[in-house]
C-alpha cells in the first residue's frame, strides 16, 4: 500500500509539471508541430537513465518507495507515449505525412539517445569510488549532489521559462515555484540523508556530517537555481 501510495503522489507532481513544460513550449514555438510532447519525453528519458543509476543501482533499501515514487510515478506521468501516439496520427489524418515521419522518427532516435547519455551520465558519476569521496570524519556523496543539482537546474528554467509562458498569475507562479524549490530541497536532502544512514552513519554518532551533507546539498541547489533563473531570463 505504500508502494502504491508513493507512485500516487509521484505521478500527481509529474502530471503537473507536464502539463506546465508542454503547455509552455506549445505557447512559446507553436502547435505546428508537437514540440511539447517530444520536449518532456526526451526530457524524461534523460532523467529516466541517470536516476536508474542512481536510484536503482546504489539499491538503498530504506527508500524503495521513494525510487518507485520517482522512477514509475514521476517519470512515467511526466512522459507520454499515448499523447505522441494521437499527435501523429493526427498529422497523418491531416494529410502531413513528413510531419508524421519526422516526429516518429526524432522521438524515437531522440528517447533512445537522451536515456543512453542519461545512463552515461549517471555510470560516470559513480565510477570513482561509488560516487562519494571518503576522508578521515566520513563521506561526501558528490554524485548523487550532482544529480540534485542538475535536478534544481531544470527546476529554475522551468520556473523562469515555462511558468512565464503559461496563463497563470504571479500569484499562482510564485506558489508552484515555491512548491516545487521546497519540494525538492527536502526530498533531495532526505535521499542523502537515507543514503548516509545506509553506509552506517546516524544522527547519535555524526550528527555534524549528517548536518553538513543536507545543508550543503541545499545551498548547492540553491546556487544552481539562482544560475537557473540568470540563464532562464535570457532564453
Amino acid at each position: 500500500m505504500n508502494q502504491i501510495i508513493a507512485i500516487a503522489l509521484g505521478g500527481s507532481f509529474g502530471a503537473v509539471i507536464r502539463f506546465l513544460v508542454s503547455s509552455g513550449i506549445y505557447q512559446w514555438l507553436g502547435r505546428g508541430f508537437p514540440y511539447g510532447t517530444l520536449v518532456v519525453n526526451v526530457m524524461g528519458s534523460f532523467m529516466l537513465g541517470l536516476l536508474t543509476e542512481s536510484l536503482m543501482m546504489q539499491r538503498i533499501t530504506s527508500t524503495f518507495e521513494y525510487r518507485a515514487a520517482i522512477l514509475v510515478g514521476f517519470i512515467g506521468a511526466f512522459t507520454t507515449f499515448s499523447t505522441f501516439s494521437l499527435e501523429t496520427f493526427y498529422l497523418i489524418e491531416q494529410g502531413q505525412l513528413s510531419k508524421a515521419a519526422l516526429n516518429i522518427f526524432s522521438s524515437v532516435s531522440a528517447c533512445v539517445f537522451a536515456i543512453w547519455i542519461g545512463l552515461l551520465c549517471g555510470r560516470g558519476l559513480f565510477y570513482y569510488s561509488e560516487g562519494v569521496f571518503q576522508w578521515s570524519g566520513g563521506i561526501i556523496p558528490y554524485a548523487l549532489m550532482t544529480i540534485n543539482a542538475l535536478g534544481a537546474f531544470l527546476i529554475s528554467i522551468i520556473a523562469t521559462v515555462l511558468l512565464q509562458k503559461v496563463s497563470l498569475s504571479v500569484e499562482y507562479r510564485v506558489v508552484l515555484t515555491v512548491i516545487l524549490v521546497g519540494v525538492f530541497l527536502t526530498l533531495s536532502g532526505l535521499y542523502l540523508l537515507l543514503f548516509l544512514v545506509e553506509k552506517g552513519y546516524s544522527f547519535d554518532t555524526h550528527l555534524n556530517l549528517m548536518l553538513g551533507t543536507f545543508v550543503s546539498n541545499g545551498l548547492l541547489c540553491i546556487f544552481v537555481i539562482w544560475m537557473g533563473l540568470l540563464v532562464g531570463k535570457q532564453v
